[in-house]
């Protein structure tokens, strides 16, 4: 379980990161841990890339229809000069900003903010997902949530596509991915 820190004053932010594969509860997360910082009556900042349109153009939607109004941003930057003077900022779907988000979500720590950042570690193929590797690595907090396999029900952390696209950005959902096992996700790997 995540505790929360007390936050106040430059230089006392931090970067905390929620990752796992598809329908493993991210975005669920996210929802709830920006939630509880409004509740804390502190000034709370949401935001995500604009490709994601799957549920929503403007809202975090996560797959158990749980949301919450965000900003879209076309350049991770573009969160520097809207997140001036927020306590918190929550960014969704990060694998799918630019290698820039690193250096936000630095700054914004350094500036005093916490920074809650939610996406996939990996891709279809397993393999490490756009920044967030690095997210990771510069993360003060770190949660790993898991899906169940589908396959054999056991804890699943993959994101297997079901169709024969190869693009590494493939938006979808049921239709288009199934979380598995790491057992299940070779078999058919």
């Amino acid at each position: 379980m995540f505790i929360e820190p007390h936050l106040k004053g430059e230089g006392r932010g931090w970067i905390e990161v929620i990752c796992g594969s598809m329908f493993s509860g991210k975005t669920e997360e996210l929802i709830r841990r920006l939630r509880r910082a409004r509740i804390a009556n502190l000034k709370v900042e949401i935001f995500k890339p604009t490709i994601d349109t799957r549920y929503d153009a403007v809202n975090i939607v996560s797959h158990d229809d749980t949301q919450i109004v965000s900003t879209p941003v076309a350049n991770s930057l573009n969160i520097l000069l809207m997140a001036d003077d927020t306590e918190v900022v929550g960014i969704d779907e990060a694998q799918f900003f630019d290698e820039q988000i690193v250096e936000v979500c630095e700054k914004l720590a350094q500036r005093g903010t916490r920074v809650i950042v939610a996406g996939l570690d990996m891709d279809y193929r397993g393999k490490p997902f756009g920044p967030m590797p690095q997210l990771l690595a510069i993360a003060d907090y770190i949660t790993k949530v898991h899906a169940i396999c589908v396959q054999c029900g056991n804890i699943a952390s993959y994101s297997y596509r079901k169709t024969t696209d190869k693009s590494q950005v493939l938006l979808g959902e049921k239709n288009e991915y199934e979380p598995r096992c790491r057992s299940c996700f070779l078999k058919e790997s």
